[in-house]
């Protein structure tokens, strides 16, 4: 394609859709490499922008990063959202279901997200710790407010320690099984989904 061409077709996007562009690209380099290994200039290069317009977006290597690990928190809230009056067990084979369909369509994202806390920068750990906090927030009250779970949580503290372990075990179990590819989809959501209900057995 013609320089001219390029140039034009870059000035079509709009802000939003060069922003998601740009995170796209960093989601992807920080998946594969340590945060310190990843350099803005790789992410200008892949995305066909100049490091100026990508500084004009993010005016930090921490920025855009936490930008990457806010982007992909707030999409598996979205996705994964309780269903009022939908019980919790229902509710949990098909919230996980929705997310290891997201962990294998975004697998970038996901092991962006979780490199976070591996990241020596504290705001971006602090950025990432409270996008677990988010995630920890919507399971305790989707179980909470269900017939089953809830009258378990009166006065029994220790499960919010069971849950946010159990957002560790899943975290593990996803990352293995992006490197193995052992088990299948719906292996994956039974093992996760027993861990859940038998914590908080």
């Amino acid at each position: 394609m013609p320089a001219n061409q390029g140039e034009r077709a870059r000035r079509r996007l709009s802000t939003g859709e060069r922003r998601e562009q740009l995170l796209t690209v960093g989601a992807r380099l920080f998946s594969e490499s340590p945060y310190d290994e990843v350099w803005i200039e790789q992410v200008a290069d892949l995305a066909g922008v100049s490091r100026g317009l990508l500084y004009h977006y993010f005016p930090t290597k921490r920025d855009f990063f936490a930008a990457v690990v806010e982007r992909e928190s707030e999409r598996m809230l979205r996705m994964t959202a309780a269903e009022p009056g939908v019980p919790a067990r229902e509710q949990l084979t098909a919230g996980l279901d929705t997310y290891l369909g997201y962990v294998e369509d975004h697998a970038h994202g996901f092991r962006a997200f979780h490199r976070a806390d591996a990241a020596g920068d504290q705001a971006v750990r602090r950025v990432y710790q409270r996008a677990l906090a988010a995630q920890e927030k919507q399971i305790l009250a989707a179980l909470a407010a269900d017939p089953e779970f809830g009258p378990v949580f009166e006065g029994a503290p220790h499960l919010r320690l069971a849950v946010r372990g159990w957002l560790a075990f899943t975290t593990a179990v996803c990352l293995e099984w992006l490197r193995e590819g052992e088990l299948s989809r719906e292996q994956v959501r039974d093992l996760c989904a027993r861990a859940l209900l038998g914590a908080i057995a």
